[in-house]
């Protein structure tokens, strides 16, 4: 019966961290030393690699920020600066911004590259949601 009990209390704890690790709707800002955990925290992640100087990125900022707010609780947004986390942009080889990289159960499932309208975006999430 201990054993029972044990295995209970783990899972109701597993839960408890699944429903505190929900997405609020904000933009997570990431790096390099924060992206990994990210990706292996929640199910499913879409994160910007954007630069300062990129104004197709600054185009797409809004757009993410609202995908963020209409997303909550189902998908995690996170940017990502490139010219300060070179170590994520040589990882997944990205050679144009501004790149969305798409994260599935801790996997890389697609990128999604260009400044797309809002609606371009969301149809290409749901192919991997």
């Amino acid at each position: 019966m201990d054993e029972l009990e044990a295995i209970r209390k783990r899972k109701m704890e597993r839960l408890q961290t699944m429903a505190s690790k929900k997405t609020s709707g904000e933009v997570l800002i990431l790096d390099d030393n924060n992206i990994k955990e990210t990706v292996r925290e929640h199910p499913f992640v879409v994160v910007d690699c954007w630069a300062e100087w990129c104004g197709p990125c600054k185009m797409i900022a809004p757009i993410i920020a609202e995908l963020a707010k209409d997303y909550a609780g189902r998908i995690t947004f996170g940017k990502l600066n490139i010219d300060e986390n070179m170590g994520v942009a040589m990882t997944y080889k990205i050679n144009a911004i501004p790149t969305m990289l798409v994260f599935r159960n801790g996997a890389l499932v697609g990128q999604i590259v260009g400044a797309l309208p809002k609606n371009h975006i969301e149809q290409k999430l749901q192919e991997y949601m």
